[in-house]
C-alpha cells in the first residue's frame, strides 16, 4: 500500500492522519506544502478524485487574508499560486484520495489491500 499525505507540520489534521497510519504500521510519504507545492498535474489528479471544490479550505487564514469568499477565480490556478489554500491532509492512495480527516475511508483502504 503506497500512501501519501500532503498537508503541513504545523497542520493537526495533518499530524492525526500521520498518527493515524504509523500506529497501524504503515509507511507514508509525507509532502510539506511549506517546502514543496504540487504541482499542476497534482493539482489535477487530485482534483479529478475529489473535485475541485472540495480542495479549497475555505476556512484557511490564506482566504480570509485574500477576500476570496468575494472573488471569482480558478480554483486550480490559486491552489498552485498559492498552496496553503488547500485544505488539509490530502491522503492518496493510488487513484484514490481523501482530503480531511477521513479515518474511516482510510481504514476501508486498509482493509481492502488485505483482502
Amino acid at each position: 500500500m503506497s500512501i501519501q499525505i500532503i498537508g503541513t507540520k504545523k497542520c493537526r489534521r495533518t499530524r492525526a492522519a500521520e498518527r493515524f497510519f504509523r500506529d497501524r504500521g504503515i509507511e507514508y510519504h509525507f509532502v510539506d506544502l511549506t517546502v514543496r507545492p504540487l504541482s499542476a498535474g497534482e493539482l489535477n489528479n487530485i482534483a479529478s478524485a475529489l473535485g475541485v471544490d472540495a480542495l479549497i479550505d475555505v476556512e484557511s487564514k490564506e482566504y480570509v487574508k485574500r477576500g476570496m469568499a468575494y472573488m471569482e477565480f480558478d480554483p486550480l490556478e490559486e491552489l498552485a499560486e498559492h498552496p496553503m489554500l488547500l485544505k488539509t491532509p490530502v491522503v492518496r492512495s493510488g487513484l484514490r484520495a481523501t482530503v480531511g480527516e477521513s479515518p474511516e475511508t482510510w481504514q476501508d483502504w486498509i482493509e481492502s489491500e488485505r483482502t
